[in-house]
């Protein structure tokens, strides 16, 4: 739960729950504070059964964690039995952007070693920049329209 709490974040807070609570209600407070956490964690624990005795028998392996979308794929991704880690592995993304970073290289130098000859062979080199239209082809402002 508190995972992410460093050792000087944990020292602030003690500090000003001394200073808001003062050091003679502190006590108090925290037991309050566990006393609320433990009912919230027995009502939920409660529901959770409620749930699972509504449910039958066919949902007895039934994980509330599963009902994260990101948790559900990873159970789904590591059983065996749809034959997904086949089709996870068979995809090798380092090697299909290799081809691709290879292709364009190659296609790179063709253009450039087919444009210092001469012909482009239909094709468009996109290192010249395109040709401006003169200014005359341009149609008429109209501040009016706009």
């Amino acid at each position: 739960m508190f995972n992410d709490i460093g050792p000087l974040e944990l020292v602030t807070l003690i500090v000003l729950a001394v200073l808001v609570f003062g050091p003679d209600k502190l006590p108090k407070v925290i037991q309050d504070v566990t006393r609320t956490i433990r009912k919230i964690r027995e009502f939920s624990e409660s529901a959770k059964n409620d749930i699972r005795e509504e449910l039958g028998p066919e949902f007895k392996d039934f994980e509330f964690e599963d009902l994260n979308p990101k948790t559900f794929i990873r159970k789904q991704l590591d059983n065996d039995d749809l034959g997904l880690k086949e089709i996870r592995n068979g995809f090798d993304l380092k090697k299909e952007m290799a081809e691709v970073t290879d292709a364009v290289h190659s296609r790179d130098s063709e253009t450039s070693s087919s444009s210092s000859s001469g012909s482009s062979g239909g094709r468009i080199d996109m290192t010249k920049k395109p040709e401006t239209p003169d200014r005359d082809d341009r149609p008429p402002f109209d501040a009016d329209a706009t």
